[in-house]
């Protein structure tokens, strides 16, 4: 699959920036970036988020924000049948920078500059705020402009979480982006199959020692450890979601032996599956 550039100055016609609301039958795998600040929040629907070499599970109410350049895709659960909506709104930094010159608007200056990372809001508090991003497609003129100032404000207010590691850097040039994106979207789709680097390399014509270089450099880690995250998001989402047995999961994620799995699941999050399963079934 060829990554795009996604051109979002060509969309917007009059608006000075985007805000807009989604409704598509699922959120299909689609790696790109634009030079434009992103806010997405997911309405209704499940499954994984990517962002720069973060990769995690995404449910109703995941509230990120992209800094410019910053690769990212949300990719629905295949055991989710439910209705998928959200609501996206991209900005410039040429129409942002008019407002953050002034000294009053410095706590969304400092925002801006932390999402550069990609960040997460989550918490009760986030409800309020939610509300407005809501209402903000169905604005316009000036109301438009400073209904997305305050938004952005009280996100500043916020306690948030850096998504992409602060070693990871935004993809460069288009053959590697081509050749990264091949990678990923086959993990994504092989993930419960025998994964291998000498499968993953010849995907993209390269000996195994150059392709485990390239892949580290390019996401600032290394193959194995991405392929688990991924199974790991694979193994959670059918936690919550079904009664299967924990061994049964994790041999239909791809997991061997019982025993690796654990060990992995323990070190991507900070707890046993049972636990993990207990928290969702209170």
């Amino acid at each position: 699959m060829k990554p795009l550039l996604e051109d979002i100055n060509a969309k917007r016609g009059k608006h000075s920036f985007m805000a807009y609301n989604i409704n598509p039958p699922r959120f299909d795998f689609f790696w790109h970036y634009h030079p434009e600040y992103e806010l997405t929040l997911i309405l209704k629907g499940r499954g994984r988020r990517l962002v720069g070499d973060s990769h995690e599970s995404f449910e109703s109410g995941d509230l990120v924000l992209i800094g410019p350049g910053l690769p990212h895709t949300w990719v629905s659960d295949g055991s989710h049948n439910g209705k998928r909506a959200a609501v996206v709104i991209q900005f410039s930094a040429n129409f942002i920078e008019r407002f953050t010159e002034l000294g009053e608007l410095i706590a969304i200056n400092k925002l801006l500059a932390q999402s550069i990372q990609g960040i997460s809001f989550k918490g009760k508090k986030t409800a309020s705020i939610i509300e407005h991003i809501k209402l903000l497609p169905e604005k316009s003129g000036v109301e438009r402009i400073t209904n997305l100032l305050y938004i952005l404000q009280e996100l500043a207010k916020l306690k948030h979480t850096s998504l992409a590691s602060e070693y990871y850097q935004p993809l460069k040039g288009k053959g590697n982006e081509n050749r990264i994106n091949k990678v990923c979207l086959y993990v994504q789709k092989q993930s419960t199959e025998p994964l291998t680097i000498h499968k993953a390399a010849a995907l993209i014509h390269l000996s195994p020692g150059a392709f485990c270089k390239f892949f580290k450099r390019i996401t600032g880690k290394t193959f194995s450890d991405y392929v688990n995250e991924v199974r790991i998001a694979n193994v959670c989402n059918q936690l919550m979601a079904t009664d299967k047995q924990v061994a049964e999961i994790a041999y239909s994620n791809g997991f061997e032996t019982l025993t690796y799995f654990n060990r992995v699941f323990l070190r991507k999050k900070k707890m046993r599956p049972g636990s993990y399963r207990k928290m969702f079934k209170l």
